[in-house]
């Protein structure tokens, strides 16, 4: 259990405090150069370490458990993916991670929201995604790390953060979504793998094309409603239709999808 004073932890991290936690549990990797990334993600400070590797340390509470499930799982979805999970040290007081390094650059709307091409791969990395089934695949419920909210859950921050913002945009209009994805049926097949956390800054670009999907620290079995907020906030008309045809997506998980991106959007407009 998270406590609140463990919520309000945020432990100092800098690069000596890195490389002394990789050289201590790491030492195949002891002696490469570290260099912090910056800007990195609001969820962990981020060093390259060497010219193939990265460390990821979390800020926050939030984020602890990131690292033992990437471990757990990305070796399953990319079997040649080097992760190493490392423990408490020297004052830091939680799990982290070294990973592969990947190049590219963050996708942004101006380099791929017109792009068909992109669209279907990222339909069809989440088609894979949503049919990865390894042999010990837990029954959904039974694991709360791979466990995620519904949108119900976020009822009453969306309907607060709708009132919030009402004089810079159409409230009603909102109000009219939010409520059809609430309405919208219930997904009622076996729960599939989601991403969790399927937007712009997790997903990598290298010479204008799609190269990469990052941060699984959200991935989870459930509805897939979650991963298509992408297409609201990625993609144009033309494209959004091209990822919609190539998911293969019925109307009401289509639906709740937009709630979600209207939910996960608003939360950072507000936030």
């Amino acid at each position: 259990m998270t406590t609140g004073r463990t919520a309000d932890i945020r432990p100092a991290i800098d690069t000596t405090l890195v490389k002394r936690l990789v050289d201590a549990q790491f030492p195949q990797w002891a002696g490469l150069p570290l260099e912090l990334v910056d800007p990195a993600g609001s969820d962990h400070v981020i060093h390259r370490l060497g010219a193939e590797l990265s460390v990821r340390l979390p800020r926050h509470s939030g984020a602890i458990g990131q690292a033992r499930k990437e471990s757990e799982w990305l070796p399953r979805l990319a079997p040649h993916l080097p992760v190493g999970v490392g423990e408490p040290g020297f004052g830091y007081p939680w799990p982290w991670a070294v990973s592969r390094w990947l190049e590219g650059e963050v996708a942004t709307v101006e380099a791929l929201a017109e792009s068909s091409v992109a669209a279907v791969e990222l339909a069809e990395f989440l088609t894979a995604l949503q049919r990865f089934a390894p042999e010990d695949l837990p029954a959904e419920g039974t694991r709360a790390d791979l466990t995620a909210g519904s949108l119900a859950d976020r009822d009453r921050a969306t309907q607060a953060a709708i009132a919030d913002v009402g004089d810079a945009f159409d409230a009603a209009a909102m109000t009219e979504l939010w409520a059809a994805a609430l309405d919208a049926p219930g997904w009622d097949r076996p729960p599939v793998w989601f991403h969790g956390d399927f937007h712009t800054g997790n997903l990598l670009t290298t010479d204008g094309r799609l190269s990469a999907v990052i941060d699984f620290g959200e991935l989870g079995l459930g509805d897939p409603a979650r991963d298509l907020i992408i297409a609201f906030t990625l993609m144009s008309a033309d494209t959004r239709a091209a990822f919609r045809t190539a998911l293969d997506v019925d109307d009401a998980t289509w639906t709740r999808g937009r709630g979600w991106a209207l939910a996960t959007g608003l939360n950072a407009y507000t936030s």
